[in-house]
């Protein structure tokens, strides 16, 4: 009797909420739209409160820098690369996890706020507000805001998609977490004069009824295939895929892809092997900075003009510059850059997640990249050796020649895919990670070295930053622990078969 009062209980409030989520959505899709019609239409009223907030706001915040570098800071993370990285990278966890249907789902996505913005932004016409002191530039035309509509589509959509991952005492704070950027994002659009108040609260109505649109789409075929709908907010789009998303439980056995917490008890082994791996990694680091440093010194006061080639060899590769060479070298030296390091690395890295299902491989190239960074500007300001006395072919740098930042971040991260990938897999392609590993640091360090930017014992300093943090990293982390306890290739990886 309990049971058949339940169940249309249980059904009743399943289709209120969904009535009040269908009335939600279309409620911001008819005030889009309204909102599309009144800017094409350059309604005065609308007008007036454009431009008048428009110059309140630029008044109060023009003249503080610490705002505005905030905004600043803020605002990129709405940045169309970012969101564009952060999917495809959510997108590839999905296809590796075997998930096709949210990987579907949040490339459709993002895709059609890749699609959205410039298509109105072209039909509408809306030019940006002109302020009295622009703090801001933004490209194209001004309705609706890029950076709202992209953000708040990019990340609800990765919210909904990796919400059954989450704790469920999590999910509440992270979806108010996750609701809060997208707001701040907007503001910063409005307070960095480079949008109306109209484009910001237009391109959330639009996302809201994008967002509604696709989540529908896949509540259809999820009933179309016999599974259950879930309530997207709560639950996500697809709570049956926690098993193969959320990472494996670090307390269990390796080959149980346990989705449970782990009690205290079991935590407290884990808390002693991160406090001891944190220890050693900053004993690391103070030693290899030593070495590093005191290598340099030596070099810049004791090792002459002329060690082993410093002022020939940039010489003569300055001498021999063509423009092929010039082209080619600056191919080579952006693939040791910042930016390219950046984003090998966190595609080397949702990879492993996403394959080993496992937060030491992650946490190895964490502390990998940063403390490489912070060794090389560290031991660059100590040493601070002036670059080769030739020309230069790269703008101003404003670090110092010794040791390459380029090389010893090429070094560093090539090597750890290498010792991440061989051990996992009995496959023949995983030597094929041995290819980049030696090719890449070869041919940063010649393009860096034709350019005239380093001297060859700064590259000597870079191997030996690189060769000694990379094995005190690895000894502290441990990223392969997991495979002392489970049979070779086994099914601690958690690919299915």
């Amino acid at each position: 009797m309990l049971m058949s009062t339940a169940a249309p209980a249980l059904t009743h409030r399943r289709s209120t909420r969904r009535l009040v989520t269908t009335a939600g959505i279309g409620a911001c899709g008819l005030a889009f739209a309204i909102l599309l019609l009144l800017v094409r239409l350059n309604w005065a009223p609308l007008d007036y409160v454009d431009h008048g907030l428009a110059a309140d706001l630029n008044r109060l915040v023009s003249h503080h820098p610490l705002v505005v570098a905030v905004l600043r800071a803020i605002t990129t993370l709405g940045n169309p690369g970012i969101l564009t990285w952060l999917v495809v990278l959510g997108t590839l966890v999905l296809l590796v996890r075997r998930r096709f249907r949210l990987a579907g789902y949040l490339a459709v996505s993002g895709v059609g706020a890749a699609i959205l913005d410039p298509v109105l932004k072209l039909a509408v016409g809306r030019l940006r507000p002109v302020v009295a002191d622009p703090i801001a530039h933004g490209t194209g035309n001004s309705f609706p805001s890029g950076h709202a509509l992209g953000s708040s589509i990019c990340y609800g959509a990765l919210l909904l998609v990796f919400l059954p991952a989450l704790p469920r005492r999590a999910r509440k704070p992270v979806v108010w977490s996750i609701g809060a950027l997208v707001v701040a994002i907007g503001m910063t659009r409005l307070m960095l004069g480079v949008h109306y108040l109209s484009d910001v609260v237009g391109a959330w109505c639009l996302a809201v009824a994008w967002l509604g649109l696709t989540s529908y789409a896949f509540e259809l075929w999820r009933q179309h295939t016999g599974d259950r709908v879930a309530a997207p907010v709560p639950e996500g789009l697809e709570p049956d895929a926690a098993r193969d998303i959320k990472p494996v439980d670090p307390a269990a056995p390796p080959s149980e892809l346990s989705v449970v917490a782990p009690s205290s008890a079991d935590r407290a082994p884990l808390r002693q092997a991160a406090r001891r791996s944190a220890a050693l990694a900053v004993l690391a680091w103070v030693l290899v900075f030593g070495a590093v440093t005191g290598l340099g010194e030596l070099i810049v006061h004791y090792g002459g003009s002329n060690a082993l080639g410093d002022r020939a060899i940039p010489h003569a590769l300055a001498a021999h510059r063509t423009p092929g060479l010039n082209a080619a070298s600056s191919f080579w030296s952006d693939a040791g850059n910042t930016h390219a390091i950046l984003a090998v690395g966190l595609l080397a890295g949702a990879l492993a997640l996403a394959v080993v299902r496992r937060w030491r491989p992650v946490v190895f190239l964490l502390v990998l990249m940063f403390g490489e960074l912070s060794l090389f500007l560290a031991s660059a300001a100590v040493v601070a050796r002036p670059r080769p006395d030739v020309p230069k072919l790269d703008p101003h740098l404003p670090t110092s020649a010794y040791p390459s930042g380029h090389v010893a971040a090429t070094i560093c991260l090539y090597t750890a895919i290498v010792l991440l990938v061989l051990p996992r897999t009995g496959a023949w392609w995983r030597w094929l990670t041995l290819v980049p590993a030696v090719a890449m640091p070869v041919l940063v360090a010649a393009a860096r070295m034709y350019r005239g930017m380093h001297h060859p014992t700064d590259l000597l300093g870079s191997v030996v930053l690189a060769g000694l943090w990379v094995s005190a990293v690895y000894l502290a982390v441990r990223p392969n622990a997991d495979l002392a306890e489970r049979p070779p290739h086994g099914a601690a990886t958690g690919v299915r078969k």
